[in-house]
């Protein structure tokens, strides 16, 4: 093999394969995500924004916009968010053949996830409520989006030692 018109030494055809694993290593990691990339790019975004949104909506006077365009902002995200993620599912579906199921992650996981996220992006907006104060949005839409990766990240690592 010639690169250049000059021979690779055997030191250099190793890196060569070394640099190829690890090309295919994480090609293999992306690909045993349980949704494409746009998608969780997607669901973190929805999460970091439901606290404001709520927020918006529970406020007691209008912030930053009436409450009703606050209720259309949230039912368009939500719209968009179940529409997207049809089509992360269809796309899971027709690349594994099998449905994209939350159910056979480990309890451990998905439990505090689905008690924990719901009370995090619901009880900021109510402690902004009551106390008045931005940082609690902010805090809960900061502490939801890194909520989002680690799951993503730890079904990732999951699903990859399954495999």
């Amino acid at each position: 093999m010639e690169t250049n018109g000059v021979p690779l030494t055997p030191e250099q055809a190793r890196a060569a394969l070394a640099d190829t694993d690890r090309v295919r290593a994480s090609a293999t990691a992306l690909a045993a995500t349980p949704w494409p990339t746009w998608f969780f790019i997607t669901l973190t975004l929805y999460v970091a924004v439901l606290p404001v949104t709520v927020g918006g909506i529970v406020a007691d006077p209008d912030w930053l916009l009436p409450r009703p365009a606050w209720m259309a902002v949230m039912l368009a995200a939500t719209a968009l968010y179940a529409a997207l993620l049809a089509v992360a599912s269809k796309s899971w579906r027709e690349r594994t053949g099998v449905a994209l199921r939350l159910d056979v992650l480990p309890k451990r996981a998905t439990v505090p996830l689905a008690v924990g996220l719901p009370l995090l992006l619901v009880g900021g907006p109510y402690a902004f409520h009551a106390t008045g104060r931005v940082a609690w949005l902010i805090a809960s839409s900061l502490i939801g989006a890194a909520v989002s990766v680690g799951f993503h990240l730890t079904f990732v690592r999951l699903h990859r030692r399954s495999a």
